[in-house]
């Protein structure tokens, strides 16, 4: 059954939309920076320096979200969404792989919205970040011995 199409963001939703994703950025930097710090055993090594690697890349996302939101004369936020933690680093690596499969979602449709609105250029910078995202749900995926989950679910 076909669904009703999305209806057009505003330039001021859009911005709003974009500081929801800022934040998203922020909880993954923090968390990222403290999974990777904290997972412990030989079989989380690699996962280890791979997400010291997820946060550099999420600080970079961070910036481009926060230029574009500058740009449509907006205000980014400076709060992050809640990060989870867990002794377990199952459970860590679960987080992560759930946050990043809701990240891709926002962003697919994030290149939409912006394209709806005549931004190419930032949907342009969204394309480049969902790149990264998507690795590193590979990499999250990969890790938890799972496949990469859908995001459109």
């Amino acid at each position: 059954m076909a669904s009703a199409s999305p209806k057009k963001v505003s330039r001021s939703e859009l911005i709003e939309l974009l500081n929801q994703d800022l934040a998203r950025e922020y909880q993954a930097i923090i968390a990222y920076v403290v999974y990777s710090q904290v997972l412990k055993g030989a079989e989380y090594m690699n996962i280890a320096g791979e997400l010291e690697k997820h946060a550099a890349q999420e600080l970079s996302h961070a910036l481009i979200i926060a230029q574009q939101i500058d740009y449509l004369g907006g205000m980014p936020t400076v709060e992050p969404k809640r990060v989870r933690t867990s002794e377990e680093a199952k459970e860590m690596l679960q987080f992560d792989l759930d946050n990043e499969t809701e990240t891709i979602r926002n962003y697919r449709e994030r290149v939409r919205q912006c394209e709806e609105l005549g931004e190419y250029a930032m949907s342009e910078q969204v394309r480049e970040i969902l790149i990264d995202e998507q690795d590193h749900q590979i990499a999250l995926a990969t890790a938890l011995g799972k496949s990469v989950p859908d995001p459109k679910r």
